[in-house]
């Protein structure tokens, strides 16, 4: 389960090309970038089960941003 997950748009005033995002998982803070398809590019380390992360990420951001 990701932990303080908390992300913002990469400029201001909210336009594209995605946003930045972080967590903890694990006790380790994980950070991002999140691309408008879907794209994660990370900036830090990588989690050990990256695609697993990355399906409660994909899901955090369409009930955050898409909604």
């Amino acid at each position: 389960m990701l932990q303080h997950f908390s992300y913002k748009p990469m400029f201001a005033g909210g336009s594209l090309p995605g946003w930045t995002f972080s967590f903890f998982y694990q006790n380790e803070r994980f950070t991002g970038d999140y691309k408008p398809d879907g794209t994660i590019v990370w900036t830090g380390g990588t989690p050990s089960d990256e695609e697993n992360v990355k399906k409660m990420i994909h899901e955090l951001m369409t009930f955050h941003v898409y909604e």
